[in-house]
């Protein structure tokens, strides 16, 4: 009898050690946490890195776009000469500076020989000229580069979005990963306990059958509980492994340099707390859902380059009329003489042009096509705004859901374990038998791995809600690398 209280006494002592979380196999382990993986993806994660060069592309159009306002120096050289008779030698220089509305145009040009154009002969010394051309008609409110231009800085902000939902996508498939490892890493150690206690049992069992105490039969009942256990071990272990190597698709080190999660690295279930949120919380998510999601504001920088696109569009309606006055004098005259008062009504070359189509079909049609864009964008906006926001509310009624269930779980654990262990003090009485013992314990087992599968999916449920409101990447910082932290 003595050698069975201290059997049990042993079993009871290694029940509490599995129980209370301890590691029989010491602290060698390094804990891996949902933070530190966000924040290693967000420096190292190629998909990250990518995102972060959006910005820069913007940038870099924007620059293009200014390329159309760039000052043009130009210069034309054509000379003829046949039977050593110059026909004609023609040369220009010109600089041409755009502006905002219209252009600037400074240069010089000298044409010789006999069969020079009568308009085009100049002095023996050149032509100096100075001029402006200004449209007032088409081009005059907005014209092709304007509008490019214009568009390219509302691309900048579009890039903004595209960057911040990649990121988002990036962090929520990754915590998915995560939460997935964590769950079917600790189902594996609490699955590992079970199997180390159900050998203990095994062990007192043929201790007791030994001592008569017990049939022959309880130790076969034993010894099959082992097995069944250790067949769910080795399931339990693969799992884990298997979800551990989809995280590895998250972690990148310099130089574009994969990372793999080192033995002795195990994740954590901090983060899976339970931390309700407050009616202004929600209500500040469910406005950035509305007004400042990646996806709403990609449709708000779309109406607003479509909205350049229509004035560019209804400005093509007018007529073209271009006025252009040069101020014109022989080379070397560049100087005072051209601020003398009859000198710029008597040296000049004054230019006009006017055109219109008649129908204008194609400048209307453009014009209708480009509002029923904005009117589509309209109706888009509208029913993605309101989709996030019920996406948000779902996100949070499930959250809310599993805070719920987690307590309720809790108090499920709570009194399986009061049934397990009155079950056992009978057992050790001899009022109860190895079945309801082990049925007892499967039964705690079982709800403690649910109960991990509820906190698993609480930590999904956090980053949904935050993934929801479009807002993810916002608490996202950089950490050590996961190497120089082991």
């Amino acid at each position: 009898m003595k050698a069975r209280h201290t059997l049990f006494g042993w079993m009871a002592s290694v029940w509490l050690l599995l129980t209370s979380g301890a590691s029989l196999a010491g602290d060698t382990t390094a804990v891996f946490t949902i933070q530190d993986l966000m924040g290693q993806m967000v420096v190292h994660h190629p998909v990250a890195r990518q995102a972060q060069q959006l910005s820069e592309q913007a940038l870099q159009e924007i620059r293009m776009a200014r390329g159309a306002f760039d000052p043009v120096l130009a210069s034309k050289y054509y000379n003829k000469e046949l039977g050593g008779k110059n026909y004609f030698t023609l040369w220009d220089n010109v600089l041409k500076v755009p502006l905002w509305v219209g252009e600037l145009k400074a240069g010089y040009e000298r044409n010789s020989g006999v069969n020079v154009n009568g308009e085009n002969i100049t002095p023996p010394q050149g032509l100096n000229y100075v001029g402006i051309s200004v449209p007032l008609g088409q081009g005059l409110l907005i014209d092709e580069r304007r509008a490019t231009l214009l568009q390219a800085k509302q691309a900048q902000e579009l890039a903004e979005a595209d960057r911040v939902k990649n990121i988002n996508k990036l962090l929520f498939e990754a915590a998915k990963a995560y939460w997935d490892w964590a769950y079917a890493y600790q189902r594996w150690q609490l699955l590992a306990q079970g199997y180390q206690l159900a050998q203990v049992r095994l062990q007192a069992v043929k201790e007791r059958v030994k001592q008569g105490d017990l049939a022959a039969i309880d130790s076969v009942e034993a010894k099959i509980e082992v097995q069944n256990r250790l067949a769910l071990l080795g399931q339990a272990r693969v799992e884990s492994q298997n979800a551990a190597l989809m995280v590895t698709n998250f972690l990148w080190g310099e130089n574009n340099t994969p990372l793999e999660i080192p033995s002795g690295v195990v994740p954590s279930l901090k983060g899976t707390a339970i931390e309700p949120i407050s009616p202004g919380e929600l209500t500040d998510m469910l406005t950035n859902a509305q007004e400042r999601h990646p996806e709403v504001t990609k449709l708000l920088v779309k109406l607003r380059q479509l909205e350049v696109e229509r004035r560019f569009s209804q400005n093509k309606l007018l007529p073209k009329l271009n006025l252009e006055y040069n101020l014109i004098g022989s080379g070397g005259s560049l100087g005072s003489q051209w601020l003398e008062g009859s000198y710029a009504s008597n040296n000049f070359k004054l230019g006009a042009s006017f055109s219109v189509p008649i129908l204008l079909r194609q400048e209307r049609g453009k014009l209708q096509v480009t509002r029923l864009k904005i009117n589509a964008a309209h109706l888009q906006l509208k029913q993605t705004s309101r989709e996030n926001q019920n996406q948000v509310q779902a996100a949070y009624n499930e959250r809310q859901l599993l805070e719920e269930q987690i307590v309720l779980q809790e108090q499920i654990i709570a009194n399986n374990t009061l049934l397990r262990n009155g079950e056992q003090q009978r057992f050790e009485n001899g009022e109860s038998s190895l079945f309801l013992i082990n049925t007892r314990e499967m039964n705690l087992l079982t709800q403690q791995i649910k109960l991990l599968e509820l906190k698993s999916k609480y930590g999904k449920a956090k980053y949904y809600l935050q993934w929801a409101a479009g807002n993810l990447a916002d608490g996202t910082s950089g950490t050590a690398p996961l190497s120089s932290r082991l």
